[in-house]
């Protein structure tokens, strides 16, 4: 991942973090608990690839004036606010018309799930 800009490291580091293996009734481990971006399949990575560098050409005007923290908190909060997670750019830390926008972006993008597959890499659908 050392190639990848700061706001899709973050968009991955979220999607491993809130997504679970779903080993158990109660939805198993987050799966950043036993697996890296390492273990994400390779078409799954371009695919979010893909859809960061799709958001960030999209919305380049508001782009160009984040920090690299705030790019990091943007990579999060697409993540989040794409699969309608209980926090993201609508909830209050992103200037109010900022956040309407990416939210809308993001909702526009739909959800996007990650599972393991059997043969123990990470896939997306």
């Amino acid at each position: 991942m050392a190639k990848l800009d700061i706001f899709t490291m973050a968009y991955i580091e979220c999607a491993l973090w809130a997504s679970t293996d779903n080993a158990d009734d109660s939805g198993g481990e987050p799966l950043d608990s036993n697996y890296t971006a390492d273990d994400i399949s390779e078409d799954t990575l371009r695919a979010m690839i893909a859809d960061c560098e799709a958001f960030q050409s999209d919305n380049a005007d508001l782009m160009e004036i984040f920090t690299a923290n705030q790019d990091r908190r943007a990579g999060h909060d697409f993540w989040l606010t794409r699969n309608r997670h209980g926090a993201g750019f609508w909830d209050g830390d992103w200037n109010l018309a900022v956040g309407k926008r990416l939210t809308e972006y993001s909702h526009a993008a739909g959800t996007y799930d990650l599972y393991v597959g059997d043969d123990g890499l990470i896939y997306g659908t």
